[in-house]
């Protein structure tokens, strides 16, 4: 297994500072919210994604994708019955293909609640045709770039759609394409009512990539989750991806938010 940091743990500090840290404490894997680069695609020139990728790079990393795809943009939406603000949110994520792609990256993880939640009076059903009609959209340029999107299940207190490993794994389904895999998250498997282990090896062959956290918002081994038993289920599900740390608090100040988290994430991988 490989660690990564989310760049938004970042964003008091130079990418450059930022990157040095990372690489310093042993993660080698960089993970981009597009927010933290500019707050719409098309305002990352060709000239930034590059001059950014060689950055990160230098300094030894490794961009592995994006995440908080839809954060910050308006006029967005995955289920929305209104079917001209669908075909705009697929020619938004075919632009973030080709980003994640011309930043090195192979992965997206579609969370973004606020811009996934029903409307209208949707029912569950109605909301997951039209997630997959927006999806399918994206396939091709999916193929053409090397990339998949990570469909994330969030819990209750995010929103009213895609609560559950299960219901994630239901709209996978409904798309049927290899590059649409299944992300799971440690402080969204918290809501879920079954132990988190069991949780990643029930869905192991759908799993495509993993956010350590903790449901007080903080990093892996920072709150009451036992990451023994999480590391555990990983390894045992012979699991190669990565483990990227993604918090929400960030009072501790990002060098300790990072530093305890890939230190108690070691911790936990030798008890195991």
């Amino acid at each position: 297994m490989r660690f990564a940091l989310c760049n938004e743990t970042f964003r008091e500090t130079s990418l450059e500072d930022a990157l040095r840290l990372t690489a310093e404490l042993g993660y080698t894997g960089w993970e981009v919210a597009p927010f933290m680069l500019a707050d719409h695609v098309d305002k990352i020139s060709a000239e930034d994604r590059a001059a950014y990728r060689k950055t990160v790079e230098n300094a030894g990393l490794e961009i592995i994708g994006l995440h908080w795809l839809l954060a910050g943009t308006e006029g967005l939406h995955l289920t929305t019955r209104d079917k001209a603000t669908r075909e705009r949110t697929t020619e938004y994520f075919q632009k973030l293909t080709h980003l994640c792609g011309d930043l090195g990256g192979h992965l997206m993880v579609l969370g973004s609640p606020v811009q996934r939640n029903r409307t209208e009076g949707q029912s569950a059903e109605e909301a997951l045709a039209n997630a997959a009609e927006v999806l399918r959209g994206v396939v091709p340029v999916l193929h053409e770039r090397g990339v998949r999107i990570a469909i994330e299940p969030l819990g209750p207190e995010e929103g009213d759609f895609l609560n559950t490993a299960e219901e994630g794994c239901e709209l996978i389904d409904a798309i049927g394409d290899d590059h649409i895999g299944l992300h799971l998250d440690v402080k969204a498997m918290s809501t879920e009512g079954e132990a988190i282990d069991k949780i990643i090896r029930r869905h192991a062959d759908r799993m495509i990539h993993f956010h350590a956290n903790d449901p007080n918002r903080l990093g892996p081994g920072m709150g009451d989750v036992e990451f023994e038993p999480i590391m555990a289920a990983l390894r045992d599900v012979d699991y190669d991806g990565w483990v990227s740390v993604e918090v929400f608090d960030y009072s501790p100040g990002a060098d300790a938010l990072a530093r305890e988290s890939i230190e108690n994430l070691r911790v936990a991988m030798g008890k195991v």
